[in-house]
């Protein structure tokens, strides 16, 4: 045990999140409302036969984290297959570079960015020429 096999991503504005993961990362939502209790909607992120995990999209219940405060959650990065293009379309629908693309040598191009809801989230294109 102990595995994650769930994540949640707090939103000021459902909708806007939605759109933000839909059309950066192509994710599909399912409304789990009833069963939460609050505005919820389950994240698809991928076909059940590739390697990843789904989550969930929440009502935020505190303010916002402020611009330039460390981080106090988990950071979910998520796998591309083309970096510039995936940074073209998160600046494109709302979200900003917090870490800047750099090379993990040998392994990948890693970046963070802030989406439309203030949260860092990663992306990872694997690239075992990267430096």
């Amino acid at each position: 045990m102990g595995r994650v096999v769930h994540f949640e991503i707090h939103v000021d504005e459902m909708e806007r999140a939605k759109k933000f993961y839909g059309e950066v990362f192509g994710w599909r939502f399912e409304d789990w409302s009833d069963f939460a209790g609050t505005p919820y909607f389950g994240a698809i992120t991928g076909d059940k036969e590739e390697m990843g995990i789904d989550g969930a999209l929440m009502q935020r219940r505190t303010p916002s984290p402020e611009s330039g405060q460390s981080m106090n959650a988990f950071v979910c990065t998520m796998a591309v297959e083309d970096y510039d293009s995936t940074e073209a379309s998160i600046l494109a629908h709302g979200g900003t570079v917090s870490v800047p693309k750099h090379a993990l040598p040998g392994m990948a191009w890693q970046g963070y960015f802030t989406d439309s809801e203030g949260n860092i989230i990663g992306i990872h294109q694997p690239d075992k020429n990267a430096k």
